[in-house]
């Protein structure tokens, strides 16, 4: 390190963990141009104008708003908190001097060896994270080691290659920059300190005041940039994960053999989520029936979307099992109440059975039995574009609201008859309680029927169809959907099965 410029000796070191601003007097080794406000500080902030008119239809500064304050001084720079890992005091002498040559606002906290220093450390890498958004405040922003310190450690990394004090210290303070001291012999030393993490390095002898500033604020903002890269990538990683989730948790309709052509839509109500709490699934058996349910589980959050996947799953484990009607619905609520983490959760559900066409009447109608527990009812939609919406009379409760074992839930069949070339469109209740304008009335599911009708006119089927229908009711809404919306629409199509 260099001398002080009038070549006298230091003054006796300070104790461990004394503090030293930047400006602290003293003769300099060399002087430093005075830098400018600028440099020193950002510029002072704009006064903002005045809020717009109401009526103009893209907001302007208004004409006669108040005039702007005058510019008050801009806060001062907060220091960069340094800690110094240094066992000899006339070194730590030295830096402290280096740093008041340098002009920089640096406060020095200095320590003798690891055990200190990590004390000091503790209360900013509690588990394992700095407190607040920017590195290092409240905290220290960067370590100062010497690599001759002594480590002192009763169970060294790798004490073979001389790093075993840095090692711990970035173990022990992984969110924290750390820039370390060699001797002019111990370059390499230093070449593989920057490779086992640390930010930089620096050789005792040949740095000065302004090099030291510089090598820290580097240090400081590389590991700025490297927490921000490693956020990115942990953020990318788990966008995989979620895709691949997704994926899992959507089902796959199990239509073999059904010509039938199945399309579908699902948008959680959840910002960023991939599930909400509605679920699908649709399935062929093998006497050939196609079994298709639609339902919702009350709430938004992760649970309930947990909630729906196990429903459907259970749902497509029953059915596959023989299970149908009543009986199905019954276990399916047992399921619900061993599953829910409160008694308050229940689930809306719309259950269709179509039975298989007479092999020797290949043009008959079809046979079909609906349940429906507290769910809104499908539209059939007709070749006139008049969609008509399925009869509720029969519906029974929300899976959940009432105990089925002693008979005060039950869901009895409405069976009708789906003639050629038919169509029914299933939904979850958020594609009809969005509102229509700035009022509180709602959509309902007569809205919904005229629009679907609308739509139909106009030339459109299968995907476009429900992808324009969802869009008009956003559009209706003025924005998104906050509830979770899942959208089926199942044709009777006399070629191979189409998925949309």
């Amino acid at each position: 390190m260099p001398a002080t410029g009038d070549g006298r000796a230091p003054a006796a070191a300070d104790p461990p963990g004394a503090q030293h601003g930047a400006r602290s007097g003293g003769p300099l080794e060399r002087s430093v141009p005075e830098r400018s406000a600028s440099d020193r500080s950002p510029a002072a902030t704009r006064q903002s104008a005045g809020p717009a008119t109401a009526a103009a239809p893209i907001p302007h500064p208004r004409s006669d708003a108040a005039p702007a304050a005058p510019a008050t001084a801009p806060p001062a720079t907060a220091p960069l908190k340094l800690l110094v890992i240094e066992d000899d005091a006339s070194d730590a002498q030295l830096l402290k001097a280096a740093v008041a040559d340098s002009g920089a606002p640096i406060e020095i906290h200095w320590t003798r060896g690891l055990d200190q220093a990590f004390a000091l450390l503790a209360p900013g890498t509690r588990r394992g994270r700095p407190r607040g958004s920017d590195l290092g405040r409240g905290d220290f922003s960067c370590v100062l080691l010497d690599l001759a310190a002594p480590a002192d450690l009763p169970h060294p990394s790798d004490p073979s290659d001389g790093l075993e004090g840095l090692h711990e210290l970035l173990r022990r303070a992984p969110h924290t920059a750390v820039v370390v001291l060699t001797d002019a012999a111990g370059a390499e030393l230093g070449a593989a300190a920057v490779a086992a993490g640390a930010q930089d390095f620096l050789v005792k002898n040949e740095t000065d005041g302004p090099l030291l500033a510089r090598a820290l604020r580097y240090a400081v903002e590389r590991k700025r940039a490297d927490e921000s890269q490693r956020r990115l990538v942990e953020a990318e990683l788990r966008g995989q994960e979620n895709a691949r989730l997704q994926r899992h948790l959507l089902p796959t309709p199990l239509l073999d053999g059904a010509n039938l052509s199945f399309t579908r839509r699902y948008r959680p109500g959840r910002r960023r989520a991939l599930l909400g709490g509605d679920f699908y699934d649709a399935v062929r058996t093998e006497d050939g029936t196609v079994h298709v349910v639609i339902g919702d589980v009350c709430g938004h959050g992760p649970d309930e979307a947990a909630l729906g996947v196990a429903l459907r799953i259970a749902w497509r484990t029953l059915v596959f099992a023989g299970l149908t009607g009543e009986t199905l619905l019954t276990t399916l609520q047992h399921v619900l109440e061993h599953e829910r983490r409160s008694d308050e959760i229940f689930a809306t559900l719309c259950m269709l059975s179509i039975e298989p066409n007479d092999a020797e009447a290949p043009g008959a109608a079809e046979r079909a039995r609906l349940h429906l527990a507290g769910h809104p009812p499908p539209l059939l939609l007709g070749e006139d574009h008049t969609p008509l919406g399925l009869p509720a009379e029969h519906a029974g409760p929300a899976l959940g609201l009432l105990p089925c074992d002693d008979g005060q839930a039950v869901w009895p069949a409405h069976r009708f008859e789906l003639r050629p070339g038919w169509r029914l469109l299933l939904y979850t209740d958020g594609l009809i309680e969005g509102r229509i304008g700035a009022g509180s009335r709602r959509l309902g599911q007569d809205g919904l029927a005229d629009l679907i009708g609308d739509h139909q006119s106009a030339g459109l089927t299968r995907g476009r169809l429900v992808d324009s229908a969802i869009a008009e009711v956003e559009e209706l809404n003025g924005g998104a959907l906050t509830d979770d919306v899942a959208v089926l629409l199942l044709e009777r199509n006399p070629v191979q099965l189409i998925l949309g």
